[in-house]
């Protein structure tokens, strides 16, 4: 259904993938794959369970796509970068869960008094044994990845800080903020943004054509080999 929609809109606009492009990006994508002879290749494909015009189709596919999202988009970055920055703020934090309120807030005294770590806490109190051996650390997220109670005080922070145990419906939290990470307009995020607004108008075109189906997974698994490819 991608397919059809980003080829539809692609020959309304005029745009087109040339042979010289199709081979210099299969080429491009051998290389990145390390498939340096024939043999390599075939190898590779049947692993993935391709044939050799399904290579050739996805290669076509994924520079098409690439035009139309550059062609749609390129000039909105900046713009809806702005508009949505702080949505793109990133906090890389520990944390450890609690159900009783009173013992988050004696462990954050104790915390402040210097009488235990936070990774001591973590090692007593944390039962996922990964976690617990990370000392809590969630990593770096981003706003919309943590509870909105939660955000709300994280973003505000001095880090480094250890924050009032926070009350959510899921429980009690302890959070150490440890950074604080501004959002840039570097080439990554404009990527990033490049992809949602991507995802975001496939959406639209699938609900303007009324179509009944799974489009969530079917766009994102789209979007999933997209990336794969690069």
């Amino acid at each position: 259904m991608a397919y059809k929609i980003i080829k539809t809109k692609a020959e309304e606009i005029g745009l087109e993938v040339s042979t010289a492009e199709l081979q210099q990006a299969a080429d491009e994508f051998r290389l990145a794959k390390n498939l340096i002879d024939v043999r390599d290749t075939k190898k590779w494909l049947q692993k993935h369970s391709l044939s050799l015009d399904d290579f050739e189709n996805l290669i076509y596919f994924d520079l098409l796509a690439k035009k139309l999202i550059n062609r749609l988009f390129a000039d909105s970055v900046e713009s809806w970068f702005n508009l949505h920055q702080n949505d793109y703020a990133q906090a890389a934090i520990y944390e450890v869960d609690f159900q009783d309120i009173d013992i988050a807030r004696k462990l954050f005294s104790a915390l402040h008094e210097g009488e235990i770590s936070f990774q001591e806490i973590a090692r007593q109190y944390i039962t996922q044994p990964s976690l617990r051996r990370a000392g809590g650390y969630r990593g770096v997220l981003y706003r919309r990845e943590l509870e909105t109670e939660i955000a709300s005080v994280v973003f505000t922070a001095t880090p480094p800080e250890f924050l009032q145990p926070i009350v959510t419906p899921t429980g009690v939290h302890l959070i150490l903020v440890e950074e604080i990470i501004e959002p840039q307009l570097d080439e990554s995020m404009r990527s990033k943004i490049l992809a949602e607004l991507f995802y975001q108008w496939l959406q639209r075109q699938v609900r303007d054509m009324a179509i009944i189906t799974d489009v969530n997974i079917n766009i994102r698994a789209v979007l999933n080999e997209l990336n794969n490819m690069n």
